[in-house]
């Protein structure tokens, strides 16, 4: 007798497929939640591969070479993926942002991006096409994400040293490369163009003024982010998040800097600009400042698990209902029920323990990886 296979897949992650509801009811273009909080960003995961091996997301302990990653069929069809974006979009999502895993491994991805790029908003409007990508292959792929409509890029770059930027990638990658590709997707236009780094005490908290100096009145957006505690291969410890609010001191006792307005309800980022116009930096405070009052993202993973935070541990499986025959207007509305009932706040919840507990992780579940629905 055979050996039963299981998809790695299907038990990769908690998940459950949605309830129908038996009374369909049409998207009017605002879902809000238990806490008031609309429906406007939807992040997808296109792979849950990557080229880095990134201690904080990636360790190569962990993803090592004998690493099972998804099956190509368990991966959600570009015809599959803009057929859920599109039931969003009619819900009230304005912002889509590409991401991995590194997202420019998965192949065609262009083709994926003309796809997204014809749907537009209920009021007519186009959306916010995004991608947050490591650079590597930017330089050669810059010109044809454009092309397809893909609207602007964020840089992922943890640091100008050559020595730091390879030992934390853990692929011994050079810095000058992704600099290529921040390069190229400028000189394309893909704009407002952001940088984000992660910032890891002891590990390359010095690059921050250097990486300050260097974007400086260069149209870029350079983004702190504290080291989260995502997933739980990454040997995450409270002792290496440099706060925010040190960051800021540091950049202030160099260039003086003036806090201003987010650019809208729900950004993650806190924004700064340089007091003598050279630009401006932002702030993402995701361990020492909360911001779940007014998350309004979802994420979907590679294969169609759709998670309602990035420190979730549950997923709902939309793929089953893709794949089993279930109208749009049935997957609207499970879509619906699934977000009418979302009560997720674990920053909160985390801000308000002792540092070392976790109350916010059902036993026997595990949170899900930042590899795997992106950041």
């Amino acid at each position: 007798m055979a050996d039963k296979v299981i998809p790695l897949a299907d038990i990769r992650y908690a998940s459950s497929v949605p309830h129908v509801p038996a009374r369909l009811q049409a998207p009017v273009g605002l879902l809000s939640d238990t806490r008031a909080r609309p429906l406007r960003d939807l992040r997808i995961s296109v792979t849950d591969r990557c080229n880095f091996r990134c201690s904080y997301c990636m360790p190569r302990e962990v993803f090592d070479k004998d690493y099972a990653f998804l099956p190509q069929s368990s991966l959600l069809s570009f015809e599959e993926i803009t057929r859920l974006a599109k039931i969003f979009v009619a819900h009230g999502v304005e912002k889509i942002r590409l991401t991995g895993g590194e997202p420019l491994l998965r192949k065609h991805l262009e083709v994926l991006i003309e796809m997204l790029a014809r749907l537009q908003t209920p009021a007519g409007k186009p959306l916010d096409i995004t991608l947050t990508t490591n650079a590597s292959l930017l330089a050669k792929k810059a010109q044809s994400l454009k092309d397809a409509g893909l609207q602007r890029v964020t840089v992922s770059l943890d640091g100008l040293d050559d020595a730091t930027f390879r030992r934390m990638n853990d692929v011994d990658f050079p810095v000058a490369e992704v600099l290529k590709g921040i390069e190229a997707a400028r000189r394309v236009g893909l704009a407002p163009l952001k940088v984000n780094m992660v910032v890891k005490r002891g590990t390359n908290d010095a690059e921050i003024i250097p990486m300050a100096k260097h974007f400086r009145n260069s149209g870029v957006v350079l983004r702190f982010i504290e080291y989260m505690d995502v997933g739980v291969t990454n040997g995450w410890r409270m002792d290496e998040v440099l706060p925010s609010a040190q960051v800021i001191e540091r950049i202030q006792a160099e260039f003086p800097l003036a806090a201003i307005d987010p650019n809208y309800t729900g950004e993650t980022a806190e924004r700064w600009r340089y007091v003598d116009g050279g630009g401006e930096i932002g702030v993402i405070s995701s361990v020492t400042q909360a911001f779940c009052s007014d998350c309004n993202r979802a994420r979907l993973s590679t294969e169609g698990k759709l998670f309602l935070c990035l420190f979730a541990s549950q997923g709902h499986d939309l793929r089953a209902l893709l794949r089993n025959n279930y109208s749009d207007a049935q997957i609207a509305a499970a879509v619906a029920h699934i977000w009418q009932a979302r009560t997720d706040r674990y920053s909160e919840l985390r801000a308000a323990q002792p540092a070392d507990t976790d109350s916010s992780t059902p036993p026997g579940h595990k949170r899900v990886e930042m590899s795997y629905i992106g950041g």
